[in-house]
């Protein structure tokens, strides 16, 4: 018996069970609910303190707080958008009432209604004339659930992070702003939100090691996408002239503060324009996210002023490798002589590196992190973008930007290669890559080639990372805090109940 008194989740279990034993459901089936806590908070925000309305409510939430005073008792109700409080008297509910109401618990589930008033020290309340419980809770919310030392736990639990921390929900609740600004201005220019698979036959996309699965009717491998390019392009091939997907891409790769193996992007494909059309969309998509997420468009991240304003500049990746490294760098340099650079820098280079490869290293560890304010960075080597079309003045180089804040990188836009000969030579210099090793190389996907051999327009296209823009938007450091159910490492249960990771 001491054994069950000691544990808080045993003595509920016994509360539940009694209840069912007296023939009450500890389970209901649903509440009719007629207010909300912010609502009420607005609606009667002018009543005096004292003063009780003849305004009838009815109200659900989890108990957060329980104070019994005697003959009266104060519950503290969170409902979706705020919290409510029960005042409760034993000449009002009546004894037996008023009794079981003490038997609650916090974290139970309870629905109630009663006159709208103002207690004398001036907490909106409801003067409750009866209550139900919804839901028994068996396991008591912990009463800390703050600090770095928890960040493992509330990742774990996201369900009880969200009860006990709601300025973890209000970053949620920025997330889901962001997103449907960025649907919205997407639509407000045309385009049309499509949907395409998740399960790919060939990796493709992006370079990038996909997760493999298998598909048991057709006895074959599948591939999750690394990125839904291809198959929005067959659409522009197809004659849609404006699409975009707002959806999952998936990566078996390293997971760290800034990366996820799972994660949301929105794509986007507009014919007859190019690289420059397709930026000036990407960034107007980001203005109107800021816009909803912090009605500014200066915004701090992380103690950085960061001004996502106006226009932003084009600057050349091998014009900022060459400012910072002191020293020209360009294709005309020797191939040894990069390679030496770059091992003088601490880079682990492959043998099969070209020289665009290099400078696209020596990019990524010595300029990268330098880029603070909203800049596109272009000219990025032919070696690293296979799916962009070459740069007219240099063949090294490609009609491909992308977009760095706070020295990370947010979206990867392209002048869409629509060549299917030229196509065809890098698929198949990206299949002798990954025969000699590279993983995150694309396979040869010859129904692609197919589709731009029947004819697709010049267009731009824009992939912007929706995780890290929430990031950015909400001012947190680590993506797991913009996820609301981030990969974790496995957590081991043992026979006594208890888990480790």
């Amino acid at each position: 018996m001491s054994e069950i008194v000691d544990d808080p989740i045993e003595v509920r279990k016994a509360k539940r069970q009694a209840l069912i034993d007296g023939g009450t459901n500890p389970y209901a089936f649903s509440f009719e609910v007629s207010a909300k806590a912010f609502e009420l908070d607005e609606r009667y925000a002018a009543l005096s303190n004292g003063e009780v309305t003849a305004d009838v409510a009815t109200v659900a939430g989890r108990i957060m707080a329980l104070r019994d005073q005697g003959k009266a008792a104060f519950v503290v109700l969170r409902d979706g958008t705020g919290d409510i409080q029960l005042f409760c008297r034993v000449d009002t509910l009546g004894a037996e009432a008023f009794e079981q109401l003490k038997d609650l618990d916090v974290g139970d589930f309870v629905g109630a209604e009663g006159l709208v008033m103002r207690t004398r020290r001036g907490q909106l309340s409801i003067e409750t004339s009866r209550f139900e419980l919804l839901t028994k809770s068996l396991r008591p919310l912990p009463e800390k659930f703050h600090g770095l030392s928890d960040k493992e736990t509330r990742y774990r639990q996201r369900y009880v992070d969200l009860v006990m921390n709601p300025e973890v929900k209000e970053v949620f609740a920025k997330r889901f702003k962001i997103i449907e600004a960025m649907r919205r201005e997407a639509e407000s220019r045309g385009f049309i939100e499509v949907e395409t698979p998740m399960l790919h036959p060939i990796p493709g996309g992006a370079t990038a090691r996909p997760f493999v699965t298998q598909h048991n009717a057709l006895s074959r491998d599948f591939y999750m996408r690394v990125a839904p390019e291809l198959h929005l392009k067959r659409l522009l091939v197809g004659g849609f002239e404006r699409v975009f997907e707002i959806n999952r891409c998936f990566r078996n790769e390293g997971m760290d503060h800034m990366h996820n193996p799972e994660f949301t992007t929105l794509e986007a494909y507009q014919a007859y324009t190019d690289v420059d059309g397709i930026a000036e969309f990407t960034r107007e998509v980001i203005q109107a996210a800021c816009l909803a997420a912090n009605d500014s468009l200066c915004i701090e991240y992380q103690g950085v002023e960061i001004d996502l304003g106006g226009t932003w500049p084009v600057k050349s990746m091998l014009q900022l490798v060459s400012e910072t490294l002191g020293e020209e760098i360009s294709f005309d340099c020797d191939l040894e002589e990069l390679k030496s650079l770059a091992k003088s820098h601490h880079l682990a280079i492959l043998p099969q590196w070209g020289k665009g490869k290099l400078i696209g290293e020596l990019f990524d560890k010595l300029v990268e992190p330098k880029l603070v304010q909203p800049v596109f960075v272009s000219d990025h080597p032919l070696e690293t973008s296979p799916l962009a079309k070459k740069n007219l003045g240099n063949a090294n180089l490609t009609c491909r930007y992308e977009l760095f804040i706070c020295g990370r990188e947010f979206a990867n836009l392209f002048s869409e290669l629509n060549d299917p000969v030229d196509q065809r030579e890098r698929f198949e210099a990206q299949l002798a890559a990954k025969t000699a090793g590279d993983e995150e190389a694309m396979g040869f996907d010859d129904d692609y080639i197919r589709a731009l051999e029947y004819g697709m327009p010049p267009a731009g296209g824009t992939g912007i990372g929706i995780d890290r823009l929430v990031m950015l938007l909400t001012n947190v450091e680590s993506i797991r805090d913009v996820l609301l159910f981030p990969q974790m490492r496995e957590e081991r249960a043992h026979g006594d109940g208890s888990r480790e990771l």
